[in-house]
């Protein structure tokens, strides 16, 4: 598990480096080994996070069908499984749900937004087990309305992200990017210069 864990990590170093074929090499061969698919629902949920990296590593590499190939394999595993698995060896938990976001922030780095939502429609966020995840789910749903030229839903949901999480969403870098954006892509509003100020983005007068 250990070991399992590490690769993981190292597969998620290695696509922030922009070595997606390294990436994809290191988590499909950790999830292969022998000893994760004769363990128990641990190893198994592990071996599940470890193909939903690659279909994450498969969309930052423009592939969306081995992305969503992959994703779908780690749903299959998510609903053998029948319910969420806690990994007490580093806190995280493995379930459809989580799936079910990973596949929303994959449609979206792979460039389709309105799959992103579609796959959004799928969760609900009250399921979700912690306020970063909750926080992921709508900062992604307001990346797709971005990405959309929807301006007012992806302020709309910015706001939503703020309702549930505001100290998590206040963090997040995607959020940041986000609403420096919208300040200089259309009307501002008072919503907006609010979000801004409450995020540490800097704010300048059109006059």
């Amino acid at each position: 598990m250990l070991v399992a864990e590490a690769a993981r990590q190292l597969t998620v170093l290695a696509r922030r480096a922009g070595w997606n074929e390294q990436a994809m090499a290191i988590a499909l061969t950790a999830a292969g080994h022998p000893g994760l698919r004769a363990g128990g629902p641990d190893h198994t949920a592990e071996r599940g996070l470890l193909i939903q990296s690659a279909a994450y590593t498969a969309a930052r590499a423009g592939d969306a069908a081995g992305m969503r190939e992959l994703t779908d394999e780690a749903t299959a595993i998510a609903k053998e499984l029948g319910g969420t698995v806690l990994l007490r060896d580093h806190g995280g938990v493995f379930s459809p749900t989580t799936v079910q976001l990973h596949r929303i922030s994959a449609e979206n780095s792979a460039g389709d937004p309105s799959t992103a939502l579609a796959a959004a429609r799928d969760v609900a966020p009250g399921s979700l087990p912690s306020t970063e995840r909750q926080a992921r789910y709508y900062t992604d749903i307001a990346a797709a309305f971005g990405r959309w030229g929807r301006r007012d839903e992806c302020i709309r949901v910015l706001l939503a992200a703020e309702h549930h999480a505001p100290e998590e969403t206040h963090a997040r870098p995607a959020v940041k990017s986000m609403v420096s954006g919208l300040l200089v892509s259309g009307r501002t509003t008072s919503e907006l210069r609010g979000l801004a100020a409450r995020a540490g983005v800097p704010t300048y007068s059109n006059s």
